[in-house]
């Protein structure tokens, strides 16, 4: 055909063409079976996340300090105290539980009681400032308890608060409350790496002591990072 000029693809550049066309086939394939693996991880993560949101209990209508304590009010600046679902899981068994005697004075912020767990003894911050009116006399006899309801009949303490409105704009409640609690869950979870066999049992419960399972030649300092004690 005039004006046309055939050219052998084998006979100028066809080889290369071939040989980049072959490269390509094969990245394509070895990617597939290489992004195998990391999918089935993401996905796992996926499934993985949900479930370590529901490991606490988090009530709504309750004041939260970043201690992990919290105080619900009840009447005539009376508030009730007691220690978060955090906090039991992060500590484990809670072998005795010291609080100060009825008539003396805690102070929000700063240390008000001790659990006690195995050899270890964990101060932690009062939510509030008052005069301690009464405290949790089953608790202290059972104070394993404390697992099954830490945010009703396992308070600690009963503080008559006479700054109470004070001291509840200095703690987290609704959205706050929430935002921060996802953050405290975002940190435990990449302190575990994902690798969640030492902290979880069957179904996404957490073990007694989280921070025992992360790492035991930390554990004080994990703990003290949590309950906010230098």
């Amino acid at each position: 055909m005039e004006g046309f000029t055939y050219i052998d693809i084998f006979a100028t550049k066809g080889i290369e063409y071939l040989l980049v066309i072959s490269f390509l086939l094969l990245f394509t394939f070895f990617w597939r079976m290489v992004s195998r693996p990391a999918k089935a991880i993401y996905e796992a993560a996926g499934s993985i996340v949900p479930a370590i949101s529901e490991w606490f209990q988090f009530p709504e209508k309750v004041y939260y300090h970043q201690g992990h304590s919290w105080a619900i009010p009840e009447s005539d600046n009376v508030v009730k105290v007691g220690i978060d679902d955090f906090a039991q899981k992060l500590v484990g068994k809670i072998d005795a539980i010291k609080l100060p005697q009825v008539g003396s004075e805690v102070t929000q912020g700063e240390k008000a009681w001790s659990l006690l767990a195995g050899s270890k003894t964990i101060d932690m911050l009062s939510p509030v400032d008052g005069k301690v009116l009464d405290i949790n006399e089953s608790l202290l006899r059972s104070p394993e308890g404390i697992s099954k309801d830490p945010y009703g009949q396992s308070w600690l303490m009963k503080v008559q608060a006479p700054k109470i409105s004070a001291n509840l704009k200095n703690l987290l409640s609704g959205g706050l409350a929430r935002k921060w609690m996802e953050g405290v869950r975002e940190n435990l979870l990449a302190r575990m790496n994902y690798n969640l066999g030492a902290v979880s049992q069957d179904g996404g419960v957490p073990v007694d002591g989280i921070a025992r399972n992360l790492d035991r030649e930390k554990w004080d300092a994990i703990v003290k990072e949590y309950f906010l004690i230098s």
